[in-house]
């Protein structure tokens, strides 16, 4: 048996292939301007890793912002409920989930039995995203994989004054012309990002185990930070932080086969079968 999950979003597409025990292939890629190309580009790589065809699923859901745009996905699934998924299956003890992707961040509740139980979402401040460190990362002519590795050098983090991507570039380059090295403003604005995204998550007691996904999640600065404000480790997870909504769609996809299948239903497989 062969499950698909494709977490299509705003600038990332993952793939997981899922057996219904363990991953067996991922994928991950930049996304495309159109979602069912970035969903077919990242599916057609993880069938080709694990030498698969799409004959070979069984099933196949979709999810993250562009999940109603799959025509191929029998099923689409909210971009929340798959992350509560996928980590609960990774980390059992997972209660609380922080989501921190190039556009948002969620800051996630999860019951005892791996169900959804509440969650805060904030994608109005960029300053809790992704986009925050790119614009930083740009300013000084790195990659965003770049910026981590960097903050970690820095003794302190600069006094930086803005938080909002539009003139951190601005405070960025005033902050160099003052002496602050590149590394002290990126850890500046990894302090920035993780203090943002508390604040915006206020009414929450955030419980452990504490668990981090997205693709700001590799930046170890922000994880960091994150444990000293909030004064809790983060548990890390046993896969690539950006394929955790991925797997938790591909264990969709398996339990509405299975129901399917238990109730007699006639699966309408599409491009999958």
């Amino acid at each position: 048996m062969l499950f698909a999950g494709i977490d299509i979003g705003s600038s990332s597409a993952q793939a997981v292939l899922f057996n219904g025990e363990r991953i067996v292939s991922w994928a991950s890629m930049a996304a495309r301007p159109i979602p069912e190309q970035s969903a077919r580009l990242v599916l057609d790589a993880a069938l080709k890793k694990c030498s698969a065809s799409e004959e070979d699923i069984d099933f196949c859901i979709s999810t993250g912002y562009g999940r109603e745009k799959i025509s191929f996905a029998l099923d689409n699934v909210s971009e929340i409920s798959c992350l509560v998924k996928g980590a609960f299956r990774l980390n059992p003890n997972t209660r609380t989930l922080i989501d921190i992707g190039a556009q948002d961040n969620k800051v996630i509740r999860v019951t005892a039995d791996g169900r959804l139980q509440d969650f805060v979402m904030n994608d109005k401040c960029a300053a809790g995203s992704g986009r925050f460190l790119e614009r930083i990362a740009r300013t000084f002519g790195l990659s965003i994989s770049e910026l981590g590795p960097l903050a970690l050098r820095a003794d302190q983090p600069a006094p930086m004054q803005n938080s909002c991507p539009v003139y951190v570039a601005f405070d960025a380059l005033s902050r160099m012309a003052e002496g602050w090295t590149k590394a002290s403003i990126a850890l500046s604005a990894a302090h920035i990002l993780a203090k943002r995204l508390i604040a915006g998550s206020r009414k929450f007691n955030i419980e452990q185990a504490l668990c981090l996904t997205g693709g700001v999640a590799k930046n170890e600065a922000v994880v960091k930070a994150l444990e000293a404000f909030l004064g809790l480790p983060i548990q890390p997870l046993p896969v690539d932080s950006q394929i955790v909504g991925a797997l938790g769609a591909a264990i969709f996809a398996q339990d509405q086969y299975d129901s399917a299948v238990g109730s007699r239903a006639e699966i309408n497989y599409g491009m999958c079968r």
